[in-house]
C-alpha cells in the first residue's frame, strides 16, 4: 500500500520567525516582557500568511528549546498575532528538546518542505524532508539544502519547489 502525504511544510521558530538573540535584540536571555519586544524576522509573518494557502493549512512550526522558551515563544506568538495574521493553526506547534529530533517530527507529520537556519538540524533530514531551506544564509554547504537569506527569497523557493 503507498502511502501519500499531503504537501506540508515546517517552519523553525528562533531566528527564522522571531528574531534571534543578537547585539541589538533579546529573547531568550531577556525578561519575559522585553522578548515578547523582540522584533518579526523582516517579511516573515506576510511570506508565511501567503503560503499558508498553497499547503491548504498544512503548516507546522518545529522549533528545539526547553519548557520556558516553548511558553515564552507561544507568548510571542500570541503576543505579535501570528496565528491570525499568517493563518496558521495555533495547534500545529511541535517542541523538542535536541535538534536531532526535528528529523523524526518531520517524519510522523509527513513534512516535505522545512525552513531552519541550522545546518546541523537540516541536514540529518535528508531523506525525510525533500525541501530543505537554510534561513539567512547566502550559501549553504551541504547537497540538496537551499540557502535562502530573507524571507522574500525563502517564499520564492518555496512557490518554485511547490510548482506553484
Amino acid at each position: 500500500m503507498l502511502l501519500v502525504m499531503e504537501p506540508t511544510l515546517g517552519i523553525d521558530i528562533g531566528r527564522v520567525i522571531i528574531h534571534g538573540d543578537g547585539p541589538d535584540t533579546s529573547f531568550i536571555g531577556a525578561t519575559d516582557d522585553d522578548a515578547m519586544r523582540a522584533p518579526e524576522m523582516a517579511g516573515a509573518l506576510e511570506a508565511i500568511g501567503r503560503l499558508v494557502p498553497l499547503f491548504d493549512g498544512r503548516v507546522w512550526l518545529v522549533s528545539k528549546c526547553g519548557p520556558r522558551i516553548a511558553e515564552r515563544s507561544l507568548r510571542w506568538l500570541d503576543h505579535h498575532r501570528f496565528w491570525e495574521t499568517t493563518g496558521v493553526a495555533r495547534e500545529r506547534v511541535r517542541f523538542c528538546r535536541q535538534r536531532k529530533e526535528k528529523a523524526g517530527i518531520c517524519r510522523e507529520l509527513g513534512i516535505g518542505w522545512f525552513v531552519d537556519d541550522r545546518l546541523d538540524v537540516l541536514v540529518p533530514m535528508e531523506g525525510v524532508v525533500r525541501h530543505r531551506f537554510l534561513f539567512g544564509a547566502s550559501y549553504a554547504a551541504a547537497p540538496a539544502v537551499y540557502p535562502v537569506p530573507d524571507w522574500t527569497t525563502a517564499e520564492a523557493c518555496i512557490r518554485a519547489t511547490r510548482g506553484a
